[in-house]
């Protein structure tokens, strides 16, 4: 048998966990498992391959469709060789990127008949102010945190096979359930609350972060790092997305019918991947 195994969210966090004095193999989930198309649980062939293609359109073609159906394919034969080790160490934050992730594993892992793992959700961090995630800590820090870790319970297990459903089908009706259930994952409502309202408006037809978005531009706002500033100061902790996906959002305010924004620079659309192009280059106006 294998010591320990770790499964972050992140590459930050899970460089740094890697570079912490803790004894293990570390490694990091990919996925957006609170959007895109998939059935609940453990996937089939069908829903990796319409994760990827969603992935892939996602990122703008910053991902490629095989390699990201790669690197599902490496995440579940990763999950299955789980019980190989002592014990596995699950690291994660309170947001919604995380919390659909955690909840997605644990019903995988509940599929696999293996329910024995080790939780650690860090929703705070003495000194840091706002605190978003793991990805703020040095590897001391993730270090002090590693003996508050909680061995998951079978009520956890089924309460997180309950929300990955949710999330799988996009159950409204089990969203506004969740926000208001006595949850054995402490973290559920807030998420499910902030996932909820990226749902568009009944007005304006725009979901929490796209709103956030168009006031910047609208403000005045022209570079993509005076925008992400703007918008990330008024997130609620914590911040569930990243540049890449509001970058996406600004992408969709273009190409909306009539367009919202306007896009000037080296390309129609901000890159939503590893790029050559400078995001210096760009400017985002108001469409008038």
């Amino acid at each position: 048998m294998k010591q320990i195994l770790h499964i972050t969210s992140g590459d930050i966090a899970g460089d740094r966990l890697a570079k912490s004095s803790i004894p293990g193999d570390v490694f990091v989930w990919h996925d957006i498992l609170y959007d895109g198309p998939r059935k609940p649980g453990w996937p089939d062939d069908a829903t990796l391959d319409a994760r990827a293609g969603f992935l892939e359109e996602s990122t703008g073609g910053g991902l490629s469709k095989q390699y990201v159906l790669e690197t599902l394919k490496t995440q579940y034969a990763k999950l299955k060789t789980a019980s190989d080790y002592n014990t596995l160490v699950l690291w994660f934050d309170a947001c919604l990127f995380d919390q659909s992730m955690l909840c997605h594993i644990l019903a995988c892992m509940r599929f696999l008949g293996n329910e024995h793992a080790e939780l650690l959700c860090i929703d705070a961090f003495p000194g840091i102010d706002p605190y978003h995630g793991l990805g703020q800590l040095s590897p001391g820090q993730l270090a002090s945190m590693y003996s508050q870790r909680q061995s998951l319970t079978p009520d956890q297990f089924l309460f997180a096979e309950r929300v990955d459903r949710a999330f799988a089908l996009q159950d409204q009706a089990e969203f506004k359930k969740l926000v208001d259930a006595e949850a054995p994952l402490p973290w559920i409502s807030a998420a499910v609350t902030r996932w909820m309202e990226e749902y568009p408006d009944k007005v304006t037809g725009l979901g929490k972060l796209e709103s956030l978005a168009l006031e910047a531009i609208c403000s005045g706002l022209e570079t993509p790092v005076e925008i992400f500033s703007f918008v990330a100061a008024r997130e609620t902790p914590p911040q569930y997305w990243g540049d890449i996906t509001l970058w996406e959002k600004i992408n969709a305010l273009a190409d909306r019918q009539p367009p919202l924004v306007k896009i000037e620079g080296p390309n129609a659309r901000l890159p939503q991947w590893e790029s050559i192009t400078d995001l210096k280059l760009f400017r985002v106006h108001p469409n008038e």
